[in-house]
């Protein structure tokens, strides 16, 4: 934080702007260099890696002077796993729900990323999950990787609208997230994050100072109640709870 003020008191705007980019761009890529290197030592468990997503989320918070206040904890039941989803707005919004949410998280992420020696050893050795759309055995497997997580503890975040919204409303949701959802058997833990666009929005490199995120944790929804062949009422239900806190400040 004081790194930030400094920055902000000796700069014009777009040079301040510039430098936490950067900032933020060397943090990620120490954390990710640590990673690597502890898989490399076969040093890397999952509670190592959560030190490392934990270290990288606060560091990454605190040079922008990021405040997160978290609301509906009471919504957040001990010893359960979920499929987390929730909105996208920033690239911040990920740091965000790390410090946000005190559970075991881990993503789904694109399958080109997993196809780099050593860092896909390191990326499935600290619990993420490769997806590949375009390859049925491959999301098979996938899928399995998803339950087995969620048994062991770890919950599973998505962003059902598949991408960063350009101003804060909701983009259409994607199906893929809710076709997970049911094939593990978890319920699903809607989550609504606001504020962080005004950090740094969608398309931009400009991270402004000083600004806060609220983060609205709801109410488990279970597929389970929902109609099996039927995904569009599982759908709107998840949206109605995530749309819900936004713009309440």
């Amino acid at each position: 934080m004081g790194l930030a003020v400094g920055v902000s008191s000796c700069f014009p705007p777009f040079v301040m702007a510039l430098k936490l980019a950067l900032q933020a761009i060397i943090i990620t890529a120490r954390s990710s260099a640590a990673v690597v290197a502890a898989e490399y030592r076969g040093r890397l468990t999952m509670d190592r890696a959560d030190q490392f997503i934990d270290d990288w989320a606060e560091r990454l918070l605190r040079s922008a002077a990021l405040t997160v206040q978290v609301r509906g904890t009471e919504n957040l039941p001990p010893g359960e796993s979920f499929v987390v989803m929730s909105n996208h707005q920033s690239h911040f919004d990920i740091p965000v729900l790390y410090r946000a949410l005190p559970i075991r998280m881990r993503m789904v992420a694109k399958a080109e990323l997993f196809k780099v020696p050593l860092w896909a050893a390191a990326m499935r050795r600290s619990g993420f999950i490769p997806i590949d759309r375009g390859d049925r055995l491959g999301a098979l497997k996938s899928l399995r990787l998803a339950q087995d997580a969620i048994r062991q503890g770890t919950s599973i975040w998505i962003a059902p609208e598949g991408t960063r919204s350009p101003d804060g409303a909701l983009l259409p949701f994607k199906k893929g997230g809710f076709h997970i959802a049911r094939a593990v058997g978890a319920r699903i833990l809607p989550v609504t994050i606001d504020g962080t666009s005004a950090t740094l929005p969608s398309g931009s490199m400009k991270i402004r100072v000083g600004q806060r995120a609220v983060v609205t944790i709801g109410a488990p929804i279970d597929p389970k109640s929902f109609p099996k062949k039927d995904l569009e009422p599982l759908m709107e239900a998840v949206r109605t709870a995530i749309e819900a806190p936004l713009g309440r400040g």
